[in-house]
């Protein structure tokens, strides 16, 4: 008997397939207010997903950054209050946007060919604002090869609504039994990771309903 001819997406990763083809990659920025283009961009992390054969996916590299606030750009001090943020430290090793956001955006582009996607899409807690500040700063340094799709992505506080009816990160995870430091929040990496683990926890858990693979069409 001859063995099935594959269609395109059979022969697409397990997670291209789940997402029609793109990568999400879990995002948390820091900033100086909340306008993306007056606003400094302080601190962005990105943490990109692996899936393993029996479709669940997983955390798999974190990027992190500390970044100089861009020439002219507005900090409100009620923001560096809330973050933590001490722009004069000599341990926050930071860098000009215009080093971070290239190689971020290589390493981001990298995992998207590793997994035979398309693009990635942005997830992140209340997405919109992250993806504005990141694509605020990809036009501040010319980048003409943002990796993300300019407008679409996946927003944890919508899906932690309709998964656990909490919308605020720290109440979300702890309602979903995550480990979550109030202490350490507020930092680019750690909410990242944890915003990782509740994308995650929520698309697994819709597998295990029955969700996903999508039964065939008769």
């Amino acid at each position: 008997m001859n063995d099935p001819i594959s269609t395109p997406d059979q022969d697409k990763s397990l997670l291209a397939q789940r997402f029609r083809g793109f990568l999400p990659v879990v995002v948390d920025v820091e900033t100086g207010g909340f306008n993306a283009h007056r606003d400094a961009l302080l601190e962005v992390a990105a943490v990109t997903l692996r899936m393993c054969d029996d479709g669940l996916l997983h955390r798999d590299e974190t990027f992190d950054f500390h970044i100089d606030p861009f020439e002219g750009a507005n900090i409100e001090q009620s923001a560096l209050d809330f973050t933590g943020i001490d722009l004069e430290s000599p341990e926050r090793d930071a860098m000009p946007e215009e080093i971070a956001i290239p190689e971020l955006f290589r390493s981001i582009r990298r995992s998207v060919k590793e997994h035979g996607c398309t693009r990635a899409v942005m997830v992140a807690h209340n997405a919109h604002f992250d993806l504005g500040f990141v694509n605020a700063a990809a036009e501040r340094v010319d980048m003409k090869r943002n990796p993300f799709h300019p407008f679409s992505c996946f927003d944890t506080a919508t899906l932690s609504g309709l998964a656990f009816g909490q919308t605020v990160l720290a109440k979300t995870c702890q309602t979903a039994g995550i480990e979550f430091s109030n202490s350490a929040a507020h930092t680019a990496a750690y909410d990242a990771e944890k915003t990782a683990d509740l994308f995650c926890l929520i698309v697994n858990r819709w597998q295990e309903l029955g969700g996903w693979p999508l039964p065939p069409i008769d």
